[in-house]
């Protein structure tokens, strides 16, 4: 009833209109078409009665977003002032404004800082990223509530980039912490923390990627790579899967020189921030296991050499004297296939695998070797403070064969290298871009000390090697004091 009073309405204006204005009946017939051709809409509202739909994260986001707190810190940082007052003017005017860093006195300055974090305890334990609290001297955390509180830095750890802080709460609201290690690529993955102090924001995404590593951002690399946007701000927030549980710490972005998110995004795994987490708390420090080798990625050409079939597992190219791996009976040249009945996939799975266990505990390792494999059991020690790195040399060339210029090892040019005197060998001098050798890594400066297994003490039997050697040659190589293998 009421449509159509409104309707008609406009009709009896409209041919009134017309007839004022002398259009007779076509401007009846053009009001009448133009009405006609807008017809009021009629709208389906939803029913006020039924509940939003719940296809969506809203629910798992609902969950997780208390649990997701800000963090800013603060330090201070020492900056160089203007010209001093006893500067005269004709020095700054002939020597220019560059000159005038040699006048500045250091003047102390705030520097700001901002993150986030993730709740994991309702003690009031938190979790983030160390980038975030490096160098604070005052850190203060902002929940969802809007309440601040002042936090205290339990303790970091730079080589996984995480760290541990607590702020003097209880029965807060902690995030359900899930198993990283079940995580598989194509899974959803949500990214919720603080970019740009904006407030809480969530993004979406799959995991694009796991046990990323050799990157460069850590010293321990094992990064679940997503697609969801980590923009900045987002350092130390969470990544969770679609049931809101925290699967990863988000840390880093490859972002190509912008500062923008491009699509490639990187959190450190959740177990491994729980195991630097209850280190922390329960030593107060990181300890790290120690096995006492080298490891290196089994190429198919280093599968080959060894009689391997497959290249897969982690091959040992150093053993450190005395070290626990030695005094188990570990040699160079084994390939180490399993880690206590789990498979060793490469070099920096055993790595982080190690790291992850605490000192003095006893391993099962299943090894190749000859042709054969062999179990040890090795009981693991603490990793020692690295050494710092020997410098390289070069020198004349002795011997050229496959594009690899040699000479003959002696005891200055092995003390120039960082090795003992008596290191038998022969130092790579030249490589020829067109040798083969340029993409297995050699370098020049690195002393050959085996070819094809069998040792090489000087340019003569490095001569004889290369002759007798087929279309693979295996090379025992000594880099800086630790020894790899190269396969050309």
């Amino acid at each position: 009833m009421n449509t159509q009073r409104f309707t008609k309405r406009p009709q009896a204006a409209a041919v009134a209109l017309a007839l004022a204005l002398g259009m007779g009946g076509l401007g009846l017939a053009a009001a009448e078409h133009a009405w006609n051709a807008n017809p009021p809409a009629s709208l389906k509202l939803a029913d006020p009665n039924e509940g939003p739909s719940r296809t969506g994260f809203a629910p798992v986001v609902k969950k997780v977003l208390p649990t997701v707190v800000n963090i800013s810190s603060s330090k201070v940082v020492k900056t160089p002032t203007g010209f001093s007052s006893q500067m005269p003017d004709e020095l700054r005017q002939f020597f220019g404004e560059d000159f005038q860093g040699q006048f500045r006195a250091p003047r102390e300055q705030r520097e700001q800082g901002l993150g986030s974090g993730v709740i994991v305890s309702p003690e009031g334990y938190i979790l983030t990223n160390n980038h975030v609290v490096d160098g604070a001297t005052d850190v203060k955390v902002t929940l969802s509530d809007k309440r601040d509180y002042k936090a205290r830095v339990i303790g970091t750890d730079p080589k996984t980039d995480i760290a541990v802080l607590k702020i003097d709460a209880s029965d807060l609201p902690a995030i359900v912490v899930g198993d990283s290690s079940k995580v598989q690529i194509g899974d959803y993955a949500l990214a919720v923390g603080n970019p740009f102090g904006v407030g809480k924001t969530v993004t979406m995404g799959i995991v694009s990627a796991t046990g990323r590593t050799n990157l460069g951002i850590e010293a321990y690399e094992d990064f679940i790579q997503t697609d969801a946007p980590i923009n900045p701000g987002n350092s130390g927030g969470a990544l969770i899967n679609d049931r809101g549980e925290l699967i990863g710490i988000n840390t880093a972005i490859l972002s190509h020189g912008s500062e923008g998110n491009q699509g490639i995004g990187f959190a450190v795994p959740v177990n491994l921030a729980r195991t630097v987490m209850d280190q922390i708390l329960k030593n107060g420090k990181v300890t790290r296991a120690y096995l006492g080798v080298v490891p290196q990625d089994v190429t198919p050409a280093m599968a080959k050499a060894f009689g391997e079939k497959a290249p897969t597992g982690a091959l040992v190219g150093d053993v450190s004297p005395n070290g626990p791996a030695e005094r188990a009976g570990l040699l160079k040249g084994d390939i180490i296939l399993q880690l206590n009945g789990k498979p060793v996939e490469d070099a920096n799975q055993l790595r982080m695998s190690i790291s992850m266990m605490s000192p003095d505990t006893s391993v099962n390792l299943n090894v190749f070797r000859n042709g054969a494999e062999h179990e040890f059991t090795v009981k693991l020690g603490e990793l020692p403070v690295e050494q710092a790195s020997a410098r390289s040399s070069s020198g004349g060339s002795k011997s050229d064969l496959g594009g690899i210029s040699v000479e003959d090892l002696d005891a200055q040019t092995a003390r120039q290298l960082g090795l003992p005197a008596n290191t038998a060998g022969v130092v790579v001098t030249d490589i020829s871009p067109s040798s083969p050798a340029v993409d297995s890594g050699l370098r020049r400066g690195d002393v050959i000390q085996e070819v094809n297994r069998k040792p090489v003490h000087n340019t003569a039997d490095f001569e004889s090697a290369m002759r007798n050697a087929k279309d693979q040659t295996l090379l025992l190589v000594n880099r800086q004091g630790s020894t790899m293998y190269v396969a050309v």
